[in-house]
């Protein structure tokens, strides 16, 4: 029986530049479009939720969780591409180092885990859960970045950064039905994707 897989970027977060990336929490605006995501029902027939150990991931999963009374798992290889090199940078600069990131998938950018690393690294988890897991709707929660590289190789495409969530602030998703198949379409916002369910 074929089954619907998910992965869905956490939205917006509060950036505080004295505290490592990976500790950052969810702004208001972020919990709320988590909320309404949790409401909408969209989700009713999901059986795992599988999260990236970041906060702003466990903070969009665990709602989620509660609303839908799944399984719920936490996977620590599941964070996005390793910035620690560098830690905050202003978002310009941000920008431009991204970039180079998606450009170079094989070049460490200032210290930058690489764009191949990353994409071998959240491949092979999603693997290993959906080999644990044979049965059942799974939604990942995890971050543009590592998402992004997720699609590409889904997709049979090259690393590129025309594939990213684009802007907005994440809170994006995309499915598909095994790491065979395409997935159907690029990444939709929790709110464009509700909307085309009917819910």
């Amino acid at each position: 029986m074929q089954r619907t897989i998910r992965y869905l970027s956490h939205p917006q977060v509060s950036v505080d530049p004295s505290t490592p990336v990976p500790e950052w929490s969810l702004n208001e605006v972020g919990k709320a479009r988590v909320d309404v995501l949790a409401k909408s029902g969209v989700l009713a027939d999901t059986k795992l939720i599988v999260s990236s150990a970041e906060t702003k991931a466990i903070e969009t999963a665990t709602p989620l969780v509660s609303a839908i009374e799944c399984d719920f798992e936490i996977r620590e290889k599941m964070h996005e591409n390793d910035r620690s090199a560098t830690g905050f940078l202003p978002p310009a600069e941000f920008e431009t180092v991204a970039d180079q990131f998606f450009a170079q998938p094989t070049k460490s950018v200032r210290g930058w885990e690489t764009a191949q690393e990353a994409q071998t690294r959240i491949v092979a988890e999603v693997e290993d859960s959906l080999r644990k897991n044979p049965v059942g709707d799974i939604l990942f929660v995890g971050h543009g970045g590592v998402g992004t590289l997720l699609f590409c190789h889904l997709s049979g495409r090259e690393i590129s950064r025309e594939y990213d969530q684009g802007p907005g602030g994440g809170g994006c998703i995309f499915e598909f039905s095994d790491l065979q198949d395409r997935p159907k379409k690029r990444w939709q916002t929790i709110e464009s994707w509700i909307e085309a369910s009917g819910r």
